[in-house]
């Protein structure tokens, strides 16, 4: 196995975690906190996970635009992930794609 598919599995690996973890924080802020701030008047949890959300938001970003560059994407990847950002739980079918692609790689 060459050095170049190891880094890359190394970087889907990363790129997994990133989208697991942006998805994730961005379901808990519109699915649970909007809901109770607009519904109950109880701000307190979208104080808290707007800045989480964004921290997680960044970090995905870095890791698209690392992997992009490292991996070398389509374009068709590229939109599919940077969409997958901003619909909530999409990131999480999109780490079982990024999954499928590390495992073809360890197969090669």
């Amino acid at each position: 196995m060459s050095t170049a598919n190891v880094d890359d599995r190394r970087q889907l690996g990363r790129m997994r975690i990133a989208s697991v973890l942006e998805a994730t924080t961005l379901a808990i802020l519109v699915l649970v906190a909007v809901p109770l701030k607009h519904a109950f008047g109880m701000p307190g949890l979208v104080a808290i996970m707007g800045p989480i959300h964004g921290l997680a938001f960044l970090f995905y970003i870095w890791m698209l635009i690392q992997s992009h560059f490292q991996i070398g994407w389509s374009t068709r990847e590229w939109v599919r992930m940077v969409l997958c950002a901003f619909i909530p739980l999409a990131g999480f079918v999109n780490e079982r794609l990024l999954k499928h692609r590390q495992d073809a790689l360890a197969a090669a």
